[in-house]
């Protein structure tokens, strides 16, 4: 078990060593981007990495009111966006403050950052679905703007 300085510095230097990791890949669309912080540029659409004890997470989240949820979500559905086999698709949701969202997501479960062994595997599950989501965006984000 780790103090919560002890964590909180492991989950830096995870963060920190992410970021380098990434730095050099380019979006699809060829820009330079921050992979950690991705930015949708649609209000209510956010792209969320999660390390917890015992799971790593990468979800689209849709924040709203249940119509412009509901909306976006369909639209996801409609343009078959998927993680990969392994998706999980949460119409209603609750997020960690108790709101209601819309979720789609993939785990990589059994894995944590404060195992510096996992790392690499853990890196290259958020590189994978990083990549993916970007790719669908940039050719599909002109359909969320239209919406």
């Amino acid at each position: 078990m780790f103090t919560k300085e002890e964590a909180s510095a492991l989950r830096q230097k995870f963060w920190t060593a992410f970021g380098k990791y990434m730095q050099p890949v380019p979006s699809a669309s060829g820009e330079k981007v921050n992979w950690i912080n991705l930015k949708t540029g649609i209000k209510g659409i956010n792209l969320k990495l999660v390390t917890e004890n015992k799971f790593c997470l990468v979800a689209v989240i849709i924040r709203g009111d249940e119509e412009t949820r509901e909306q976006y979500y369909k639209l996801f559905q409609q343009l078959d966006f998927s993680f990969g086999a392994e998706t999980i698709l949460q119409q209603y949701s609750f997020d960690e403050n108790g709101e209601d969202v819309s979720r789609i997501s993939i785990e990589l479960n059994d894995k944590t950052i404060f195992r510096e062994s996992d790392w690499p595997e853990i890196i290259g599950f958020f590189k994978t679905q990083l990549i993916l989501f970007d790719a669908f965006w940039t050719e599909n984000k002109f359909v969320f703007e239209m919406s």
